[in-house]
């Protein structure tokens, strides 16, 4: 039995509104999976994208924090990795990702994800002050029990 080698990276998605349309986009793992394989295409042609296509799979994405875990064969991880960096826009508005870490376990992914997932709910917890809805701290917490149940 042959066990194929991924690695995880977490990323971290920066939105500029300002310059894009009113309606800001919605991060689902349609829209990032569809834009990763879009620029893989345009920057290393239909082979770069068939020999990346068997193991691309986005496994995580939280829009309100707008974190995300992408897995990817070993062999392939600089070529998704620089094609990720290329993308300029989801639909109309401008994006840019930031990677946060690489891993190649999912369980050492989902520990960076979750410490980094904390720490922005404490920053906005913060920033809102009473104007936090329940709604949002069910949402978050709905993406939190996501994130600890991801596995292979």
């Amino acid at each position: 039995m042959v066990h194929f080698k991924n690695r995880y990276m977490v990323m971290e998605v920066f939105i500029d509104v300002g310059r894009g349309e009113v309606d800001p986009v919605i991060l689902t793992q349609f829209n990032i999976t569809k834009v990763i394989r879009d620029s893989i295409q345009l920057n290393f042609g239909e082979c770069g994208l068939a020999a990346s296509l068997g193991s691309l799979q986005v496994k995580y994405v939280n829009p309100l924090t707008k974190l995300c875990v992408i897995r990817v064969s070993r062999e392939d991880h600089q070529k998704v990795w620089a094609a990720i960096t290329m993308v300029r826009s989801i639909g109309k508005i401008p994006v840019s990702f930031n990677l946060l870490d690489v891993s190649g376990t999912i369980r050492a992914s989902k520990k960076t994800a979750l410490e980094c997932e904390e720490a922005k709910f404490e920053q906005y917890k913060l920033s809102a002050g009473d104007r936090i809805t329940p709604e949002i701290i069910e949402s978050v917490k709905n993406c939190l029990d996501k994130l600890r149940g991801l596995d292979s």
